[in-house]
């Protein structure tokens, strides 16, 4: 069941979409911001809320890249493998990252603080190679800095 912050915070979102179903990538936003990652139950939760099937809002989440249907690190590496990313050398900051954190690309550090997700493109090419964590883009990325950017995050 919905929380009543969740429900409120979805709520507020109803204006901005033409009908309800249409609501369906900002409520799992609201869930996956609350509970961490979107699990079946929640996935039915939302369904429930905003009337459509479990199935109808697993495909939506499965199709949402940035939508967790498994347990996530508290922060989420994305590394961007877009054509321009790997022409500026993604694969040794991936690399880099691996060794670094000691897991594979989809996997979570033993203590959760991060997971390292592959992502096709995050539209920030002129500063290629570039990963998210969180909200914050960080591009000309090389095996220097890359050390630096993941101190900032616990």
């Amino acid at each position: 069941m919905l929380t009543d912050t969740e429900r409120r915070e979805i709520e507020a979102e109803l204006p901005h979409y033409p009908r309800r179903q249409a609501l369906c990538i900002e409520a799992l936003k609201v869930v996956q911001r609350h509970r961490g990652w979107v699990n079946d139950e929640a996935l039915r939760d939302v369904g429930d809320y905003l009337g459509m099937s479990e199935h109808e809002v697993d495909s939506v989440a499965t199709f949402y890249n940035l939508i967790y249907r498994r347990e996530v690190g508290r922060n989420v590496i994305h590394l961007c493998d877009s054509v321009s990313c790997w022409v500026m050398g993604c694969d040794r900051v991936r690399e880099h990252l691996e060794q670094k954190l000691g897991i594979r690309t989809g996997e979570t550090t033993p203590d959760g603080r991060f997971t390292l997700l592959p992502i096709p493109c995050l539209g920030d090419c002129d500063r290629a190679p570039s990963f998210m964590i969180g909200r914050d883009l960080h591009g000309n990325l090389n095996l220097e800095n890359i050390d630096t950017i993941l101190e900032r995050y616990e």
